[in-house]
Formats: structure tokens, C-alpha cells, sequence
């Protein structure tokens, strides 16, 4: 028994190191707050949502301001919800009620959120700090590396039909790399312009002017939003070069052979030049693989909006250049009248193109577009136009839970907002009720979850998600009804954290908070630059991305603690399927940008 004093020293000293291990192991978190990481307007919806894998829900939460640390907002204004994704319970903890402004955390059952900013200023500068992205993507001269890519394009397949030799070549070196590989798309090339050109009218009070026409440092004398534009203008102007000839597409999927930094690609057999795909309104076959298309319109239409809106923008600052653009359009209406159908992209060695499947959503905004400058739409486009309105008055994602690739593009029906604000009455009321229509559908799957989510995840949910925020807004302003603007702010709060997540889906937006930093990317895998402003894909359906062809995470998964059976969202190169950037979704996002700062600046006499 002489050994027993050393026994119990020996038990005290376990049990005491023993205690401390325990104590300093940190506790796994359980319940998280979500917000909008950029912040909201003091006098608009503030909502942040409690998610927990626990069955616990707050009383009320707090408003703490971080400066001081007191207390300067309680409130028990929570809406419980049960399960979504990867949490039990769920609740959106409301603070419209609070209007001052400041940076406040949000607390609630000891949990505590990011630091939450309220001001009027909170969205300045967004939108021209997005087209930092735009300009990076810029193909020929691309003024982020301050050299030359591209420049041999391209040579002619499927020429024959307007006497064309295959392998011709025509000039079509400029305009926007698609995402993070270096294809050229007309479709959403013309999409990105016609946003681009509409954010500038709609809102250009938002945008400064620091850049010169090649995107280089300087003023020029106009926004660099309409710089922006133009360089996809001069590009879509070489894509229809004549009457008779428009191409489709410039490179295609063979581009993905290799991950690069653009400069002189020659996987395509005929040196530096990339192949032109020319429109002919039929199926197209290369490789194994046949697209769906059926006609020219599509495409066309959209080229020929697109100039429609360039020329009225440039009247009276460039007026040759205006009236080159009027010409475009009314040639590129008529192709689109050529064979009424869609036109699909054209793919090599993979199964993924861009699916398009409707087009008479851009006839109605080509047919609008030609009563742009002018007092009203004659009598014949006004009848056109409502009935191609008529063909489609709800884009059709919104009434269903999945679709295809880019299978109803674009995501909104920008023709119904511009042929509505040309009429009066019950004829622009009639146009008007097609955007409720298809929010109210997207809300009824919305009102089931604490996040007011009822976007389907499907590739580039982000851009859908975008798109929607617009209609909604479009829709407010076409009829006073402001009905849907929580729903509105909660789709752009998505973006910007307010997600299972927690993240921001926009590169380095805002800078303090959690953003992208691992994006499917070239720029960004191999050089380490950033990809300022870019709008990654999104979350997508779980069961999509299991299905998908040549994904592996690179890294451990950050965000694994969030991922369901729902939707999965990575924050890694190797899921091109959620965090590739898009150069049309962020000029998409632009639009939407500049429509949220534009709200929260002062109103002039």
C-alpha cells in the first residue's frame, strides 16, 4: 500500500489533463445565421436566416452594434420553417423594422452572424467592380494581361448553303470568351450586349467612366459600361458580316482539351484559326454528337435587339456607327425570318451544349426593339409583338423543377417588359400579368422554405436566380405592385450569402466577406489572378452533379457540413458544374446591380 499516495497523484493528474483536453476541444457548430455579406437598405426588406442541424429555434434575436457592442434591436419577428437541405430547422429572422444605419452583428441563442452593414451606399460601386470580369474575358486585345489573343480567327464550316467554302476565312477575332474556356457564343454574347446597353440606359447615373474604349486606364468620355457594350457591338457586327452570312459560334468544346491562359489556340487543324459555325437552320454534326436546331431565329432575333438598342443609345454620340447598327438590325430580323426556329450550339467531343429550345421570346423583344426612339410601335410590329408574346407568356423553367442546359434562354422574357412600357391600358396590363404569372409560380415553391428558395437547381441556377430578381423588380415598375419585393431581395440576397452556404457566389464581392476563391479557371488555377466580378454557375441538384462527366474535387470540401441531397455547391476547381464563371451571367448581374444602387440613390427633381 505504499505506492497508494503516488496512485492518487497520478489519478488527479489524468483526470485534471484529461478535463483541460476536453475543455479546449472546440465545439462543432451546430446553427449558423445567414445574411447578405454585401448588406441591405436601411429603409427596404432586411431579412437573415437561422439554419441549425439542431431542433433548436431562437425566441428573438438581436441587432449588436459592433462598435460599441450594445444591443440597439430586439425582436421576436421569426418565421419558423422546418428541414431544407442540410439543416432540421429553419426560421427567417425579420429586421425590416430597423432603420438605422451602421455595421451590427445579429445574435440570436448565442449564436452570432458576420458583421451586418445597413446604408444607402451599401451596393455603390458593385456594378462597375463586376465589370472588372467582363473586360478580363475580352478576346482579340484583353486588357488584364495587356496582350493579344485570338487574332487569326476564323474559318467557315457549314458555309455552303451561302456559297461559302468550307474553310474560308473571315474576320471574327474580339468580343467575350463564354467562361472559363474560350469559346465564343452569339447567342449569349448578344444577351450580355443587350444587357450591358439596357443597364447603361436604364441606370446611367451607377456607372463611372476610368476606363478607355480597349478597357486600358483612362477616361474616354463615355461609361465604361457602353465600352463594355460596344466591344460585344463590334463583335456581333463581325458574326453577321453581310445580309446573307451569320455565324453561330466561334471554337467549340475541343477548346477543353487543355486549361491555359488565352493566347494562340491550334487544336482546330488549320493553324491559330478557330472554326466559324454559320447558321443554316438545320441540325449540325460534329464528331458524334447532333444538336436539336431548327430554325434561325434565335440567334438572329437576338443580334438584331441588340443593335436595335446599340443605335439608340449611340445616336448623337457616334452617328455613323448608329446608323450601321440600324442596318445590322434590320438585316439580322430578316435572317431570323429566314426559317422561324431555335438554333442550338454545335459540340466535338462531349454531349453538353447550349440547349436552346425557345426562340419566340426573342422575336418579341426583336419586333419591340424597332419601336426604340420612336413614339410607339406601328401597327403591324405592336400586333407581332403581342403575339409572339402570346406564344410564350411565361418562360418555361419557371413552371417546372428542372430543365436542360441553357434549355430556355434567355432566363428572362426581356421582350414582355419592352413591348409592355410601349403600351397602355389593358393591353400593357395584359403583358404585365405574364411576369406574375410566372413569379407566382416560382413563389409557390418558394413559401415552402425559410430561404423563399423555389429556383431550381439547375446548371447556372445562379443565373436564373438573377434573371428572376429582375423580373420581379420589372414587373414592380411596370405595375406599382410591390407585392414581390421581399421575394425580389431575397433572390439577390442568395447570391450574396443568404444561402445554405454562406457564401457569396460573386469573385471577391464583397471583398470583406466569404467569396469564391478556388473558381473553375484558368486565370485563377494557373496564375493565381484574380477573376474580380465573376458570377460562378451555382448550386446545382445533387443528383445532377453525381451524373456529371470528369468532376473531382481538388481539395477537401469546405462547405461539406452544408451539402444535402438537395444541392451541393463547391468552392473548388474541379466542379466546373457549380463555380465555373459566366461571362452572360455576369452581365446579367450587372444589370441587376445597377438596378439595386440606382434604387438607393437619391431621387433628382
Amino acid at each position: 500500500m505504499k505506492n497508494r499516495p503516488f496512485l492518487i497523484l497520478t489519478s488527479i493528474i489524468f483526470l485534471f489533463v484529461t478535463t483541460a483536453l476536453k475543455s479546449n476541444k472546440k465545439e462543432v457548430q451546430q446553427s449558423w445565421i445567414r445574411i447578405n455579406l454585401l448588406g441591405y437598405a436601411p429603409e427596404l426588406s432586411k431579412v437573415a436566416i437561422w439554419a441549425t442541424k439542431t431542433n433548436e429555434l431562437p425566441a428573438y434575436f438581436e441587432l449588436i452594434d459592433e462598435e460599441s457592442g450594445k444591443v440597439v434591436f430586439k425582436s421576436s419577428n421569426i418565421k419558423p420553417f422546418g428541414a431544407y437541405g442540410a439543416f432540421n430547422k429553419t426560421a427567417r429572422l425579420n429586421f425590416s423594422d430597423f432603420k438605422q444605419s451602421g455595421k451590427f452583428i445579429i445574435k440570436a441563442n448565442n449564436i452570432s452572424s458576420p458583421p451586418v452593414k445597413i446604408s444607402n451606399t451599401v451596393y455603390k460601386g458593385a456594378a462597375d467592380f463586376c465589370l472588372r470580369y467582363m473586360r478580363q474575358q475580352r478576346s482579340g486585345f484583353n486588357p488584364y494581361l495587356k496582350d493579344s489573343c485570338h487574332t487569326h480567327d476564323g474559318y467557315v464550316l457549314y458555309g455552303a448553303k451561302a456559297g461559302i467554302k468550307d474553310s474560308t476565312h473571315f474576320d471574327a477575332s474580339g468580343g467575350w470568351h463564354d467562361a472559363s474556356d474560350y469559346l465564343q457564343y452569339s447567342t449569349t454574347s448578344a444577351n450580355a450586349t443587350y444587357h450591358l446597353l439596357m443597364a447603361y440606359r436604364d441606370f446611367p447615373q451607377v456607372f463611372s467612366d476610368e476606363k478607355q474604349a480597349n478597357g486600358l486606364d483612362g477616361k474616354n468620355g463615355m461609361a465604361d459600361v457602353l465600352d463594355e457594350a460596344k466591344w460585344g457591338l463590334d463583335w456581333l457586327i463581325k458574326m453577321h458580316p453581310s445580309k446573307d452570312i451569320m455565324f453561330n459560334q466561334l471554337a467549340d468544346d475541343r477548346d477543353h482539351l487543355t486549361m491555359r491562359i488565352p493566347k494562340e489556340d491550334n487544336q482546330y487543324g488549320k493553324g491559330f484559326e478557330r472554326p466559324l459555325y454559320y447558321i443554316t437552320g438545320e441540325p449540325q454534326q460534329r464528331g458524334k454528337f447532333l444538336n436539336a436546331t431548327t430554325g434561325t431565329s434565335s440567334t438572329a432575333a437576338k443580334f438584331s435587339s441588340a443593335f436595335n438598342l446599340g443605335a439608340l443609345l449611340f445616336k448623337g454620340r457616334n452617328n455613323d456607327y448608329a446608323k450601321l447598327l440600324t442596318q445590322k438590325a434590320e438585316s439580322s430580323f430578316k435572317y431570323a425570318l429566314k426559317k422561324p426556329g431555335v438554333t442550338q450550339t454545335a459540340s466535338v467531343r462531349s454531349p453538353y451544349i447550349y440547349a436552346e429550345d425557345n426562340w419566340v421570346d426573342d422575336m418579341e423583344l426583336a419586333v419591340a426593339s424597332f419601336g426604340f426612339g420612336k413614339n410607339k410601335l406601328n401597327q403591324k410590329n405592336r400586333a407581332d409583338a403581342i403575339a409572339y408574346a402570346e406564344m410564350e407568356k411565361v418562360t418555361p423553367w419557371m413552371q417546372k423543377d428542372t430543365a436542360a442546359h441553357y434549355q430556355y434562354y434567355p432566363f428572362i422574357n426581356i421582350g414582355h417588359n419592352e413591348l409592355a412600357k410601349q403600351l397602355t391600358g389593358s393591353a400593357k396590363n395584359k403583358i404585365a400579368a405574364y411576369y406574375k404569372t410566372g413569379i407566382e409560380q416560382v413563389w409557390n415553391r418558394a413559401k415552402e422554405n425559410a430561404f423563399y428558395r423555389g429556383i431550381p437547381f439547375i446548371w447556372c441556377s445562379n443565373n436564373l436566380t438573377v434573371s428572376f430578381a429582375i423580373q420581379c423588380i420589372w414587373y414592380a415598375n411596370l405595375t406599382g405592385d410591390k407585392a414581390f419585393t421581399e421575394l425580389e431581395q431575397d433572390n439577390f440576397d442568395w447570391l450574396l450569402g443568404c444561402n445554405p452556404w454562406g457564401t457569396s457566389m460573386i469573385y471577391g464581392l464583397p471583398e470583406w466577406g466569404d467569396t469564391p476563391t478556388d473558381p473553375h479557371s484558368a486565370f485563377t488555377h494557373l496564375k493565381n489572378y484574380p477573376i474580380d466580378g465573376g458570377l460562378v454557375d451555382g448550386p446545382v441538384y445533387t443528383n445532377i452533379y453525381k451524373n456529371l462527366i470528369g468532376i473531382t474535387l481538388a481539395n477537401p470540401d469546405e462547405y461539406a457540413d452544408f451539402q444535402s441531397d438537395l444541392a451541393v455547391y463547391h468552392d473548388d476547381y474541379g466542379d466546373y458544374s457549380t463555380n465555373e464563371p459566366t461571362m452572360d451571367g455576369t452581365a446579367s448581374l450587372i444589370y441587376l446591380l445597377a438596378a439595386k444602387e440606382a434604387q438607393l440613390m437619391p431621387k433628382k427633381p
